[in-house]
Formats: structure tokens, sequence, C-alpha cells
């Protein structure tokens, strides 16, 4: 908590001593982050790495029903998406990253990678090498950090208040023991179970469909009414009879 705060101070000062001297910095200078740093301003059109970067960040913002490519080419989609997300932070919605945007990138991120309110532990309570699943362990911890950037823009988008993931990532062994289905998505890393808390699983369910989950499974859904299921399978498919869903 202390390095979260002591970031979003840091994010403060830099940004109020733009304001000061009356210069914009570039993108390159603005900051310099323990997990990525972005060294230039994009903008549609461009290509890379780093516009790979920041499509993962932005995984949660691609709109209603859909899901944000990540493939390091910035096209229309992900302009829309960087929009939602610079609307949704108070920022200048122009569809370009720049300074104000890799700021408040760098003040959601811990050093890891992860979004700030979300962890790898949360997302993996079977083993700590992500192995045993349907696929490797590095594709498995990789798709659970998309899931959490996207769990990142839902919890958001429902005011900051905590959202309480129940079950994330099951090797094989995991999965048979809590009886799960055989072609979990649990398996890929790329599913959470949430329980509920400030928000019914009813708003996290109807909510869900605006953050990049092709898979969302509630309360009506036989075997859970006591969670909200998200993933990311490869054909949409929605599923929460008591929410209207």
């Amino acid at each position: 908590m202390l390095r979260r705060t002591m970031r979003l101070l840091a994010t403060f000062v830099m940004l109020l001593s733009g304001i000061t001297v009356g210069t914009l910095a570039t993108a390159g200078t603005a900051h310099a982050d323990g997990c990525y740093t972005w060294s230039r301003s994009l903008s549609q059109g461009a290509t890379g790495a780093d516009v790979t970067e920041l499509q993962i960040r932005l995984g949660g913002y691609p709109g209603y029903g859909a899901v944000l490519a990540v493939d390091g080419s910035f096209g229309p989609a992900t302009t829309a998406a960087l929009k939602r997300f610079q609307s949704a932070y108070g920022l200048t919605s122009d569809g370009v990253a720049g300074t104000g945007t890799y700021n408040q990138l760098y003040a959601l991120q811990d050093d890891d990678c992860t979004p700030v309110h979300f962890s790898y532990s949360e997302l993996n309570d079977c083993n700590t090498t992500w192995s045993g699943g349907a696929v490797t362990a590095a594709t498995a911890k990789s798709n659970a950090l998309r899931t959490m950037w996207k769990l990142e823009a839902l919890r958001h988008a429902l005011g900051d208040q905590p959202i309480t993931v129940t079950s994330g990532f099951r090797s094989q062994t995991c999965n048979a023991a809590v009886g799960g289905a055989s072609d979990s998505r649990h398996l890929y890393g790329d599913a959470a179970d949430l329980g509920a808390g400030p928000h019914s699983l009813c708003t996290l369910a109807q909510q869900a469909r605006n953050h990049g989950f092709r898979g969302i499974l509630g309360p009506g859904y036989p075997g859970h009414n006591d969670h909200t299921h998200l993933d990311h399978r490869a054909a949409q498919y929605w599923s929460a009879p008591t929410c209207g869903i």
C-alpha cells in the first residue's frame, strides 16, 4: 500500500510540475516505471511491442460485447478503447497515448505489471508455478495478467470498490479436486470467479459485458448461483438468467 501511495504522489508531483513550468513533457521523459516505460506517443497506425503493452492494459475498455485484440497494431478498435480509458479517468479523450495516459497507467500498475488492485496470487490459489493446466505455465500466467487488467476496468466502472476473486487458474489436479468441468477455462488461466461483496453477483455479470469477457456465467446458470464466472473463451457465451442475461 505504501508503494502505491508513493507512486500516486510521484505522479501527481510530476503532473503539477509540468503545469507549473508551462511545458509538455514527451512520453520518454514522463516517468521511469518499474514494470514498463513507454518511450514514444502512440496513435492509430503505430505498431510494435509498445502497442501490445498498451493493448493489454486497455483490454477492459473494448465496448459492449467486444474484445480488444492484443496484436501490436494500433487500429480503430485500440483508438476507441483508449478514448474510453481516457474518459474513464478524466483525461483528454483524443485517442493518443502520451504523457497523461502513460502517467495514469503507471499509477495503476505495480512493478510486476499487475494492476494495483489485483495480484497473481489472487488469480492462482492452486500452485505457484502456473503449471499443470491446459496451456504452458507462461501462457497461463500471461492470460491471468490480461484478465486482471479487465477486472481493473470493471472495478473502476463500479466505483472503485473491492472485487473478490474466489477462483482463478487451476491445474488439472486442482480443477478435478473442486469438481470443475474437464474443459474449464480455469485450466487456461483466463477465467476468474467473483464473489458477492459491495456489488451483487448480477451487477458484476451485467457490467462485465462492457469489459472484454467472452464468457459470463452467473446466477440462474447451473452451479453459478454463488458466484459470477468470467472468462475469455473463443466465442461469446453469456448466461445469467436471474440477472436478465
